[in-house]
């Protein structure tokens, strides 16, 4: 009989399993920090259903701020001098809920409110997605005014061009 005890072997069996798991995370880390993004046969990304953070206000946020970033980061290494990058277009719109509409976290009915913005009220608009349908209206507006959040597109008057899809 082996001098080691039935719980003791378990324990180093379990030790074992975890080691090799965390071996294999961290070997195949690389691999996972790539982009999975398929390509079709034109060489052109394939459209895939957005992941569930893919559609935060925060997230969007953060990566239109680095876009922001390291675009005037080339910009200035280009010609070795910082020069203020003009910003993307962002659209109008007037907000049209009585007595105001509420902004949410995520473009889905249930998600968290993170403000509100009165009747009448003229916003900008950075882009839209498909997200709950609201009075029949599946379309959504990520706001940049103060904080960014979606307002339902079914409450905001557009001014101007449509906003661009995200």
């Amino acid at each position: 009989m082996s001098p080691l005890s039935r719980p003791a072997r378990l324990r180093r069996i379990g030790l074992c399993v975890a080691t090799g798991a965390l071996a294999a995370v961290t070997a195949a880390a690389p691999a996972l920090a790539a982009d999975p993004q398929p390509v079709d046969h034109r060489g052109q990304a394939a459209a895939s259903a957005p992941a569930s953070d893919e559609l935060s206000a925060s997230a969007l946020q953060r990566e239109y701020e680095a876009q922001q970033k390291e675009a005037a980061r080339q910009d200035a290494q280009t010609q070795n001098q910082a020069r203020p990058q003009a910003p993307k277009r962002t659209y109008k719109g007037r907000v049209i809920a009585k007595p105001n509409l509420l902004l949410r976290d995520r473009p889905t009915r249930s998600s968290r409110v993170v403000g509100s913005v009165k009747y009448g009220t003229v916003v900008n608009i950075f882009c839209k997605t498909t997200g709950d349908n609201v009075d029949g209206n599946n379309r959504w507006y990520l706001l940049t005014d103060g904080t960014w959040a979606w307002g339902s597109a079914r409450y905001i008057e557009n001014i101007g061009a449509a906003p661009r899809w995200c």
